[in-house]
């Protein structure tokens, strides 16, 4: 996992790289700047005109550093400071020195000489960074706004200017990047949806801070990787058999949403589970049967709708969910289950919304269970957020208070366990937000939790491997023509991955 650090932090990794590697602190500067380039260079053509902005700050001086390592690389580029008053910081001023031996540097003092933006196709944005305590506004808020204002496209050094690392937004101008490339590690607010308007696409580079010492912070939030992932998943040795890994059961389904349960079901058996069973209204017995010949599949009273949730006592983990209907007779049937049961549970779908209306069934359920709640479901059980900082804020609070854990789906899913810490998922993609996208979901953390993968892995390795699933199916479907069914389909191709 990789550590998401605060501003402090990040600050005290640096102070800490430069006293202990050793090295000066305008190397490192030098060094961040290469890595910056690195990650910028290939996607921008070098004929185009662009502008550096810098600020007269330590960001300021990543800005005219990263000027002049494209100068020498044949970029047609344009450093400008803003500089209302004489000074900066040290290293900036030693950078400044150097490009200022190589080419002119434009200075905007005050606002009339603020310059049109628009006669650059990229601006690279340097103003501020991460070290930002409070709102912009004034003066520089009107470079902002003009950088804003243009048709350049915008690529922030670490952090847009004027956004904070580890709050919400203020109220001040902030640059409204479409690429930000970060240093050392992602911003917390690099996750929050009301953001992307001024982070754009990010992408992290490593400047080589101290990893012995970044490993000694502590940190609630972290951000899902492959390698982590890969480490958990069962191996399959020569003499297992289907009784090795686990007998999972599904229950779900109701008259014209039966089709949920098909694609928990078939995530499920394709995320290498032993044995499925499956609960559904009678009415969906035949359908299931056909379209998942390898489960089996219990009848219960209900018809149109489950009304018992009967659980085979081979299953060792149950999720509830997927197409289930609010019925009256569903949602008296899902209580008893409740209260009498002492199974592992992933609970999903119309199953969250039957808690979101009984309250006092979460003071029942079995420790480490696992929900996945979309936002709007989320809210339902938390009450409503302002945004998603404070939504998080609330599944940290549930999480500890009913020792659960939450998978709170969207971009950059979090999963949020009962000690407070906070996973962001590093896979996935906007054509995932399809129908059935979290009946996969939920099938496919229920097998991980059969084959005895704990809840809390369960739930990453589950969100990474559907996120891992969907961007495989992207690039062969499209984002846009992606359906549910590509998701699962693009399992194979995960664990042909993994098993290399």
């Amino acid at each position: 996992m990789m550590k998401i650090l605060n501003a402090e932090q990040t600050r005290l990794a640096d102070a800490f790289t430069i006293e202990n590697e050793p090295i000066p602190s305008i190397d490192l500067m030098e060094r961040a700047s290469n890595r910056f380039v690195e990650a910028f260079y290939p996607n921008f053509d070098p004929k185009e005109k662009l502008g550096v902005v810098c600020g007269t700050g330590n960001n300021g001086g990543d800005g005219l550093a990263v000027s002049r390592i494209l100068l020498s690389k044949g970029y047609s580029v344009q450093p400008i400071v803003i500089q209302p008053k004489e000074g900066g910081s040290k290293d900036f001023q030693i950078n400044l020195l150097r490009i200022s031996e190589l080419t002119e540097v434009v200075y905007i003092r005050n606002e009339e000489e603020i310059i049109d933006f628009s006669n650059f196709s990229t601006i690279i944005d340097a103003i501020f960074g991460s070290g930002l305590a409070r709102p912009v506004t004034g003066f520089y808020a009107k470079v902002i706004e003009a950088i804003n204002l243009s048709s350049a496209q915008v690529v922030a050094i670490d952090l847009p200017s004027g956004l904070f690392s580890d709050l919400p937004a203020p109220d001040g101008a902030i640059i409204n990047a479409d690429k930000t490339i970060s240093f050392q590690a992602p911003k917390l607010s690099f996750f929050m949806p009301g953001n992307y308007q001024f982070v754009g696409d990010w992408h992290v580079v490593d400047i080589g801070l101290d990893k012995n010492y970044i490993n000694t912070l502590d940190t609630k939030y972290t951000y899902i990787e492959e390698a982590r992932i890969k480490s958990l998943l069962p191996s399959r040795k020569r003499f297992d058999h289907k009784g090795t890994f686990g007998h999972g059961q599904l229950i779900g389904g109701s008259y014209g949403k039966m089709g949920a349960m098909e694609l928990a079901a078939s995530a499920f058996i394709r995320t290498g589970a032993g044995l499925l069973t499956i609960t559904v209204p009678a009415i969906g017995v035949n359908i299931m049967q056909t379209s998942v010949p390898e489960a089996m599949v219990l009848d219960q009273p209900g018809k149109k709708f489950i009304e018992d949730f009967n659980v085979l006592d081979k299953a060792t983990i149950v999720g509830i969910g997927p197409g289930l209907d609010i019925k009256p007779e569903t949602v008296k049937g899902l209580v008893d289950f409740l209260r009498k049961n002492d199974k592992h549970l992933v609970l999903d779908a119309d199953a969250l919304n039957i808690l979101s209306e009984n309250h006092e069934l979460l003071e029942i359920l079995p420790e480490n269970t696992i929900i996945t709640p979309h936002l709007k479901e989320f809210d339902r059980l938390a009450g409503n957020s302002d945004n998603q900082w404070q939504r998080i804020d609330k599944a940290c609070e549930l999480a500890e208070r009913y020792n659960i854990i939450i998978v709170l789906k969207g971009a950059f899913t979090s999963i949020v366990r009962p000690d407070g810490t906070v996973q962001f998922n590093s896979t996935g993609n906007p054509g995932m937000a399809t129908g059935g996208s979290g009946d996969v979901l939920l099938g496919i953390i229920t097998a991980l939790r059969t084959q005895g993968l704990t809840a809390e892995d369960a739930a990453a390795a589950g969100v990474y491997i559907h996120g891992m699933a969907g961007d495989i199916a992207a690039e062969d479907k499209s984002q846009t023509s992606l359906i549910a069914t590509d998701i699962i389909n693009g399992l194979s191709k995960v664990f042909l991955k993994f098993d290399r």
